[in-house]
C-alpha cells in the first residue's frame, strides 16, 4: 500500500507559520490536509488532543466524511508545509487507496479510545458517577448514522 503523500503527490501546497491556525473548529471544511512538513497541535474547545510531526499526518478527515464544520483547529507549531486536497469527497470517492488510509487511521483513533474508556471503566468500577462511560462506549459501538449520504 502506498503512503498517503504518494496519492497526492503533484497537488498544491500550503505553507504555515509557527502559531497559524490551518484549520478552525466550528468553520466549513471539506478539504485534506497532509502535513509534508513541521509539527502541529489539533485542539478541541481550547485543550490539545495531540500533537504531532508525523509525515503523512491527515487532517480535516472528519469534516470531509461527516459533511459537517471542522470537529477540532489544527495550528502550526513550526513552520509547516501542508497538501491541500481541496474536494476531499471526490478525492476520497476516486482513489480507494486514499480512503482505506483514512478509514485505518480512524480505526487506530477509535480503538485508542475504546481502550482508554476500558481503562477508566475498569479503574473506577462500582463508581455510579461514571456510569456515562457505559454510554459512551455503547454508543460508539452501536451508534448508526442519522442520515445516509448520497
Amino acid at each position: 500500500m502506498s503512503n498517503i503523500l504518494d496519492l497526492v503527490a503533484g497537488l498544491p501546497r500550503r505553507a504555515a507559520a509557527a502559531g497559524d491556525v490551518v484549520l478552525e473548529q466550528g468553520q466549513r471544511g471539506g478539504s485534506l490536509l497532509i502535513l509534508a512538513s513541521g509539527e502541529v497541535e489539533v485542539l478541541r474547545d481550547d485543550v490539545r488532543v495531540a500533537r504531532t510531526s508525523e509525515v503523512g499526518a491527515v487532517f480535516g478527515e472528519m469534516s470531509a466524511l461527516l459533511g459537517s464544520p471542522c470537529t477540532a483547529s489544527v495550528r502550526a507549531l513550526s513552520p509547516c508545509e501542508f497538501v491541500v486536497v481541496d474536494d476531499a469527497d471526490q478525492f476520497l470517492r476516486s482513489t480507494p487507496e486514499a480512503t482505506i488510509l483514512v478509514a485505518r487511521l480512524l480505526a487506530r483513533r477509535l480503538d485508542s479510545l475504546n481502550k482508554y474508556l476500558i481503562d477508566v471503566k475498569a479503574q473506577y468500577e462500582g463508581h455510579d458517577h461514571l456510569s456515562m462511560v457505559d454510554d459512551v462506549l455503547d454508543t460508539l459501538m452501536h451508534r448508526q448514522p442519522r442520515t445516509a449520504r448520497g
